[in-house]
């Protein structure tokens, strides 16, 4: 069943890293220094170095699982191999040690803070726990109670678009799907999991139909929102 003004949800879970976190802005400027590192003066325009970043990203996490910090030195190589330098063992902690220094959007810690007083709210992440951890100060809800749950991969051993991540969720929360919303920017991560479950999604839609970093993807979410601000708007009224 979609989404309707009037549903009452329990539990709001939330993608981060290009949901809260501006992960784009963070990826590009970590892959423009690392080119600049190593003499590359012109890197291709912003969307096929995005592009690139989801094709290997998407073949480091395939198989059986290792943690993320190994999946971006894989990514780093990659990106490497690409422009034809030689990657010293020092620089493939690039992208992973970048992490801590990505900006949240601007509507971000405002808007959890206001849901956190309706909702709890998790973070279901692709991440390895310290990485999170190196973001989480630029969230808000220092406080007023942090987030009620995370699941990040490294805890389930397991990266969406597998349904470990929901299922942990639900069982964690104590509550039944119809009571959970999921609310992400990854239609291949996380709105298609949502569809082949039954949970309710929303598709936070920061980019305009464009893919970016989370690469194309054909999934259908139960609502479309263009930022979180306008997802406070939504639920806060109902």
């Amino acid at each position: 069943m979609p989404y309707h003004v009037g549903m009452k949800f329990k539990a709001l879970t939330f993608d981060c890293f290009g949901t809260l976190i501006d992960w784009e802005t963070g990826i590009l400027r970590a892959l423009a220094m690392l080119c600049e590192r190593y003499g590359i003066d012109e890197p291709p325009p912003r969307g096929e170095l995005l592009a690139l970043y989801a094709q290997l990203e998407a073949q480091a996490e395939h198989g059986e699982y290792r943690p993320y910090r190994d999946v971006l030195a894989d990514v780093t190589k990659g990106v490497a191999a690409r422009f034809g330098f030689q990657l010293s063992l020092a620089d493939q902690t690039l992208l992973a040690d970048s992490i801590k220094g990505w900006p949240a959007f601007n509507d971000t810690a405002n808007s959890l803070r206001e849901l956190k007083q309706h909702y709890k709210l998790g973070i279901l992440s692709n991440v390895d726990d310290d990485l999170f951890e190196g973001v989480l100060p630029r969230l808000g809800l220092q406080g007023v109670g942090g987030f009620d749950l995370l699941v990040t991969a490294q805890q389930i051993e397991s990266y969406k678009p597998g349904r470990a991540h929901f299922h942990e969720a639900l069982n964690r929360l104590g509550i039944k799907k119809d009571e959970l919303l999921h609310v992400a920017q990854s239609k291949k991560h996380d709105v298609a999991p949502c569809n082949e479950l039954g949970i309710r999604c929303v598709w936070v839609d920061r980019q305009g139909g464009r893919g970016g970093a989370s690469g194309e993807y054909d999934a259908r979410p139960d609502m479309v929102v263009p930022d979180l601000a306008s997802l406070v708007g939504e639920l806060v009224s109902v």
